[in-house]
């Protein structure tokens, strides 16, 4: 029995570690996971394409969490899984900020329903919750991520609650985006959530920002505020600002985001060109996670 899934990575609008509520946008760069499940071993085990060392623990959750839901003798005609295994490729650099623990859980949930031929036992949103609970589980993240898991799973940009886990808003966009990931990492589960706590009003302000639609507005806020609350520095952000409206550190970062008009990013790109690490333009997305 196997599946494959790929989902997209994601960039911020409102950081979620400040009021547990968060938003985030999908663009156009993926994580593929391929599972094979089987009834004669015990056990799950996983692998991360290029980083023998990495940390399998979230993607095995991910598919012991299926199989404990999906794959068991209860399933009618469906045999009693037992093990298997999941081997995960990115197109994102992992603890980036662009949301690459959400994409794995993501395409390995999607991955081993499509095994067990049972996409259509799980809403998206289902997915998603059940992707976050095993990041919970695992402690990769603070928040939850629901913001960070919605709009990789369901793709435009997504509004959440993450202590409900809870969808607030959705919408379908059409940006251009340009990404630039500097050559250090950063891991969310790291991050200084007191201090983010002290910056709760500029999130509420961002949060109302996004409710409404204005989401460009919203992640320049947010970049602002918590590049100062993570001691990021902010000149990327000003650096955009001189020909776009929307810039933000995406998540704990250490990457940021800006999203326009191709013509204004490239401008962007040309300043961003200058600092260590990557830069490349990319696109939103609107599709969310998919089998492939």
């Amino acid at each position: 029995m196997e599946g494959k899934a790929a989902a997209p990575a994601a960039g911020t609008v409102l950081n979620a570690l400040a009021t547990g509520r968060g938003a985030a946008f999908a663009i156009d760069e993926y994580t593929t996971a391929a599972v094979t499940l089987t009834t004669e071993t015990d056990g799950v085990t996983g692998e991360v394409d290029g980083a023998p060392d990495a940390d399998t623990r979230l993607i095995e959750r991910c598919v012991e969490y299926v199989i404990d839901a999906h794959g068991g003798p209860q399933n009618v005609g469906v045999p009693a899984v037992s093990g298997g295994t999941v081997r995960t490729e990115s197109e994102v650099p992992m603890a980036s900020g662009l949301k690459s623990s959400s994409a794995a859980a993501n395409a390995t949930i999607m991955a081993t329903l499509d095994a067990l031929d049972a996409t259509e036992r799980m809403s998206r949103e289902d997915m998603a919750r059940l992707g976050v609970m095993a990041a919970r589980d695992v402690g990769v993240t603070v928040t939850g991520a629901f913001d960070d898991a919605s709009a990789s799973m369901l793709g435009g940009v997504t509004v959440t609650d993450n202590e409900d886990d809870a969808l607030l808003a959705r919408e379908e966009i059409d940006w251009d985006v340009l990404v630039w990931t500097p050559p250090e990492q950063s891991f969310s589960a790291d991050a200084d959530v007191e201090r983010c706590r002290q910056i709760a009003p500029m999130a509420r302000l961002v949060e109302d920002l996004a409710l409404d639609g204005d989401y460009q507005r919203a992640m320049t806020v947010n970049g602002l505020a918590f590049s100062a609350a993570l001691d990021f520095e902010t000149d990327p952000v000003l650096d955009a600002l001189q020909h776009v409206e929307g810039v933000s550190l995406s998540g704990t970062g250490p990457s940021f985001t800006a999203v326009g008009e191709r013509t204004a990013l490239e401008a962007v790109q040309e300043a961003w060109d200058e600092r260590p690490g990557q830069t490349w333009l990319t696109t939103t997305q609107t599709e969310g996670t998919h089998t492939v």
